[in-house]
């Protein structure tokens, strides 16, 4: 079983027991968070979401935070001696997921069934009314525009002579 959950405007595939590096996060190691999972996949290989997910959780618990990989910025203008070196190193979560359950009380258990009606009473089908006939009128053929070739029209300045 496994669910897809956002953080960080992010998306993560996870399963009890991965540890998964998010964005940072402002809560204290050893505590837990729970997420609302966007699609949950059960171990029948049925695929859960929309409404099927109200009750639907996934339970992590902090490890700590870690610094990221370093990012290098170099910006550079040709021809004017400019070069500019930055660095970046993003500060991560660390995340071990402890629990995907569909609902609270089942924690990997098979999907809920929902048990379909008695079947109604077979309908008639309504009477279908003839379609009206066209009539076959003269049309008149759509007017054609003449395709007129649009020119830059040159301007042509006069000198005006010294008097």
């Amino acid at each position: 079983m496994y669910a897809i959950v956002k953080t960080g405007g992010k998306q993560y595939r996870v399963a009890e027991g991965d540890v998964i590096e998010v964005e940072f996060m402002r809560v204290d190691p050893g505590s837990s968070v729970e997420f609302e999972p966007i699609l949950v996949v059960d171990d029948d290989g049925r695929a859960h979401h929309g409404k099927a997910l109200s009750k639907a959780k996934v339970t992590a618990k902090l490890l700590g935070d870690k610094k990221g990989d370093k990012v290098r910025v170099f910006k550079y203008r040709p021809k004017s001696g400019y070069r500019r070196t930055m660095g970046h190193r993003q500060l991560m979560t660390l995340l071990e997921v402890e629990e995907v359950a569909l609902s609270p009380q089942k924690k990997a258990a098979a999907p809920e069934r929902v048990e379909e009606p008695a079947e109604a009473p077979a309908r008639k089908p309504a009477a279908r009314k003839p379609a009206a006939k066209k009539t076959a009128g003269k049309k008149t053929p759509a007017k054609k525009t003449s395709a007129r070739k649009k020119t830059t029209g040159k301007r042509t300045t006069a000198r005006k002579k010294a008097t």
